[in-house]
């Protein structure tokens, strides 16, 4: 996800992608923890960051009000 991107959307946005982020995070600790995440184990990592960055952007925008 781009940075840019994440700054344009507004607030209930942010909420809805962090949403889908958090479920496609617990989808592969899943698959993570049967056994079943071999090509796809560096998505973990980048879908945290991810996370993180809508969390960061999230809170910005509530200390500017």
């Amino acid at each position: 996800m781009k940075l840019k991107d994440l700054r344009n959307m507004n607030d209930d946005d942010l909420v809805g992608k962090l949403a889908e982020l958090k479920a496609e995070l617990g989808k592969l600790k899943i698959q993570g923890a049967k056994g079943t995440l071999r090509k796809d184990s560096g998505k973990i990592r980048f879908r945290r960051r991810d996370i993180a960055r809508v969390l960061t952007i999230l809170r910005e925008k509530s200390k500017k009000l």
